[in-house]
């Protein structure tokens, strides 16, 4: 058997390269996850791990894809291209409609009407890249119902960087660069500015009742300072929504 190789990625953590395929645990959601993916592959979305079974410790295998992921100042032009396989990806969800309670890792039920499955987690530490660009996501055990513009709020919360004091004007420019991308008069740069504060709002409510309940990933956050750390920033942010808002 290949050596395993800890990867690099997002906080909650737990992932390993062995060969041509990536290890991790499973939880409660694994059936959930695993039945989006192989839905989503069906479909013909492409950028996304396929389900390869389980090893003998119990974990997933998925397949690993090529390339590296970004880090936190994404060029716009990988900010336009994900935010258009976003679009795709929810267009193309939005057909997979599972019956009965599902339990995803931080929600349990039957979608509403107006839901769809959220990535939850479309940050840029989930995208990856090739020379060609970007060409893929990966992480997906935050999977969950929601609404499409959720992974958008989520994208621009720590992506734009929301999160982030930074220049108003620079970041009113990524989110009207989001907004073209996705699909134009879908969500306005202002719907996706006002929706990031409730969106981030959600990601502290959800990380701290997961490490209430002891989910390891979650705890796992607690190493860089979540979700305090994600309250701070959502208390300034809302300070400065105004002031972005007049450069949209």
């Amino acid at each position: 058997m290949d050596a395993e190789i800890a990867l690099p990625g997002g906080n909650v953590g737990g992932a390993v390269r062995v060969g041509d395929t990536v290890r991790r645990a499973t939880g409660a959601w694994t059936p959930a996850v695993h039945s989006l993916l192989n839905y989503l592959a069906d479909a013909g979305l492409t950028g996304l791990p396929r389900v390869l079974g389980f090893d003998d410790q119990g974990r997933e295998i998925l397949d690993y894809l090529p390339g590296t992921s970004y880090g936190p100042e994404v060029p716009d032009d990988v900010l336009a291209d994900a935010m258009r396989w976003l679009a795709g990806y929810h267009r193309v969800v939005a057909s997979y409609r599972p019956k009965g309670e599902i339990v995803w890792r931080t929600s349990r039920g039957e979608l509403a009407a107006d839901q769809i499955i959220c990535m939850h987690d479309y940050g840029y530490y989930n995208w990856i890249g090739t020379e060609s660009g970007f060409s893929g996501v990966i992480d997906w055990d935050m999977a969950g119902a929601g609404v499409p513009l959720d992974d958008i709020a989520f994208t621009a919360w720590n992506t734009v960087p929301l999160a982030l004091p930074m220049d108003p004007a620079y970041q009113a420019a990524r989110l009207r660069l989001m907004a073209d991308a996705y699909g134009g008069d879908v969500f306005t740069p202002l719907q996706i500015l006002e929706g990031a504060p409730i969106r981030a709002q959600r990601s502290a409510r959800v990380i701290r009742a997961g490490q209430v309940a002891g989910d390891p990933g979650l705890l796992n956050l607690a190493t860089v300072g979540e979700p305090g750390r994600t309250e701070r920033r959502l208390t300034d942010l809302r300070r400065r929504v105004p002031e972005i808002a007049a450069h949209l």
